[in-house]
């Protein structure tokens, strides 16, 4: 077996991030020709198949990621040479819920004014980057991740609360108040079908909450529907406060929900990564 080269595991590692050749060979500036010629290198060199090629995808096998880890290991001590040992200059990359992105923007911008030397990159998605493969350095999640590779702090807890518009309140609940035996009256605004388990969204179920009329992915999306009186949805109190949104006494609190920042552990020593993370911490104890 021959030793592989950089050049190489970097192909490699890029398939594996991107899951296919068209992806990887444009996030190294190659073609896919290229992309795919350089894995058969690869393999010729190593002697076994690296990548499995099929209609469903592309994707590395389990016995190939040790040449994966190696390629990583690579990349680091490449960008640590590139760099003075305690140098903030860099790129951060950012995956946040789509719905928290103008308030998450707001912090990183206020950030960068201090540290102009950190590029910022903000991933707004319903879809959650992996973290574990360095799609994104960092995440702010709602759920817990089963990876051994990252660490996750529980930076506040989040609570909910049920939300009309003013004039939909003015129309329908001027008391602001809302019974149980009221909620099958009013239309209700939710995430759509895969969400429904949440907490949130069964408390809205368990309010009364019968008809659904709209329902998207979008948090962003929700509240533009509460905004126009579409209906009642739950959001996060800051969120809905935010929007000018008037908040519906139910007679009891609203579900809450974790947030947690998620990074991998091998970014916990990174200067650049450490001033991400003290900042948000920072606005998240104000949010």
């Amino acid at each position: 077996m021959e030793t592989p080269s950089w050049d190489d595991l970097r192909v490699l590692l890029a398939v594996h991030r991107h899951r296919s050749f068209l992806s990887a060979g444009k996030s190294l500036g190659l073609s896919t020709s290229t992309t795919s010629r350089r894995i058969d290198a690869l393999e010729a060199s190593v002697g076994r198949t690296l990548v499995n090629r099929s209609r469903a995808g592309t994707e590395v096998e389990p016995d190939a990621l040790n040449l994966v880890r190696l390629a990583e290991d690579l990349e680091h001590g490449l960008d640590a040479d590139r760099r003075e040992p305690h140098s903030l200059a860099g790129t951060v990359k950012l995956s946040v819920p789509e719905g928290s992105v103008q308030e998450v923007a707001e912090a990183l911008l206020a950030f960068r004014r201090q540290h102009p030397e950190i590029d910022l990159e903000l991933i707004g998605e319903n879809r959650v980057s992996d973290l574990a493969r360095r799609e994104a350095d960092l995440g702010l999640r709602v759920g817990r991740s089963t990876s051994s590779v990252l660490i996750e702090r529980q930076l506040v807890t989040l609570r909910m609360a049920l939300f009309a518009s003013p004039e939909y309140v003015q129309r329908h609940l001027p008391s602001r108040r809302l019974r149980k035996k009221e909620a099958a009256r009013h239309p209700f605004i939710g995430l759509d079908s895969r969400w429904r388990s949440l907490p949130h969204e069964q408390w809205m179920v368990s309010l009364g909450a019968t008809r659904f009329p709209f329902r998207s992915s979008s948090v962003v999306a929700i509240v533009e529907a509460v905004k126009q009186g579409a209906g009642l949805a739950a959001l996060v109190e800051q969120t809905g406060r935010r929007a000018g949104l008037v908040r519906i006494d139910v007679g009891s609190a609203g579900p809450t929900q974790p947030l947690y920042l998620v990074y991998h552990r091998e970014l916990r020593t990174v200067p650049r990564i450490k001033a991400v993370i003290a900042a948000l911490e920072a606005w998240l104890r104000t949010y």
